[in-house]
This record gives structure tokens, C-alpha cells and sequence, in this order.
């Protein structure tokens, strides 16, 4: 199953690079990369729901039209969540009491595209969409010790926008975007809830070059 999802990974990244050098006349100018912090609250899960500030989005983009951008898109972003002290059954002869603290990984990756509603030079309200594989690591630490399991699956995520350039004739903005996201992984944790997809929200705020 991972080899599948890496070859979903893969095929996107070849098609963004395609899709970019079918561009007739190439045009440094039309290049762009942003760099972003993020936050992100999963709230289909409760096995790290709390939102965190632990996450950063970097994508590379081409102005394939005057409304239309297309390229490639990798972030990362870890949840946290601490469990008191409780007693956990593991089978019906086994138990452990411990307190847990939980972590929750994910690193999509893969191709994004974005549609400029306005075509002002210095406002650019867009919608986009990110789509592609995603990597995730579930940890429960307790004790001196910890489980995990690291599932792969697929990734999309649509968002909403701003970019903004207020400096004249300077490639340099600022960028902020509100995102939903879904993960199709599937993880074993410690107390058997078992994790069956993902859903997130959050928000982006970075810079453009």
C-alpha cells in the first residue's frame, strides 16, 4: 500500500512538471515560492485534536495565464495531546495504567493549482486545491516507552486566500490562506480507537518571492 501511494506522489509531481514546461515561453518572473507558518486543528479524531502552531508549508508555483498558477506543494505539521494518568485494557488478561502523551505527524506532498478571482497587481484574492500523498506517524508516548504506527495515504485539500504585493515592481508579498484538508490514512493506536481518515482545518500566514 505505501508503494501505491508513492507512486500516486510521484506521477502528480511528474505531471506538475510537465504541465510547467508545456508553458511555450518561460518566464522567470511568472515563478514563484512561498513560504509559510501554519496552524492546523484536526477535529475528526480525538487522538491529537488540540491546535498547534507546529507546522510550515513551502510551494512552488508558475503563472501558467493571467488568473491561473500551477506547481508543487510540500508541508509538514505535528498535533499534540496529553492523557492523565488511567488504566487501559489491552486484552482481557492484560491491562497498563500510565499517563499518555499523543502525537500526531503528517507530511503531505504533491501538486497544487490555484485560480485568481481578482486580477489586481496588488490584492489577489484566489481559491486553489492541493492534492497528492501524504505521510503520517501516530505516537502514543507513555512511561519509558511508546507505540506507533506510520500509515500512508492520499491527500486534498481545497483553500481560500490572499496575496498581496504593496510594494511596487518588487516580486516580495505576503500571503494568508484558510484551508480544509482530508487524509485517507488509517492507524492502530494504543487504546484501540483506531484512526480511519483525518480531517483538519487551519490557516496559513507567509511570504511570496
Amino acid at each position: 500500500m505505501k508503494t501505491f501511494y508513492k507512486k500516486i506522489a510521484l506521477t502528480l509531481c511528474v505531471f506538475s512538471m510537465f504541465a510547467l514546461q508545456s508553458h511555450a515561453q518561460w518566464d522567470s518572473d511568472k515563478m514563484h515560492l512561498t513560504i509559510d507558518w501554519q496552524m492546523n486543528a484536526p477535529y475528526s479524531t480525538d487522538f491529537a485534536d488540540k491546535i498547534s502552531g507546529w507546522g510550515m508549508n513551502f510551494e512552488g508555483t508558475y503563472d501558467i495565464a493571467p488568473r491561473w498558477s500551477v506547481g508543487a506543494f510540500i508541508n509538514f505539521h505535528t498535533n499534540h495531546k496529553y492523557i492523565g494518568r488511567q488504566t487501559i485494557s489491552l486484552s482481557p488478561t492484560e491491562s497498563l495504567t500510565t499517563d499518555q502523551q499523543r502525537s500526531a505527524y503528517q507530511l503531505p506532498f504533491g501538486i497544487t493549482t490555484a485560480y485568481n478571482i481578482y486580477p489586481s497587481k496588488v490584492v489577489k484574492p484566489y481559491i486553489g486545491v492541493k492534492a497528492g500523498a501524504v505521510y503520517t506517524r501516530y505516537t502514543t508516548y507513555y512511561g519509558t516507552g511508546g507505540v506507533y504506527d506510520n500509515p500512508w495515504g492520499f491527500y486534498a485539500s481545497p483553500e481560500i486566500g490572499l496575496k498581496i504585493f504593496p510594494f511596487t515592481n518588487k516580486r516580495m508579498g505576503f500571503h494568508v490562506a484558510g484551508y480544509y484538508s482530508y487524509m485517507t490514512n488509517q492507524a492502530q493506536t494504543l487504546t484501540g480507537e483506531d484512526i480511519d481518515g483525518q480531517n483538519n482545518v487551519g490557516f496559513r500566514l507567509g511570504v511570496i518571492f
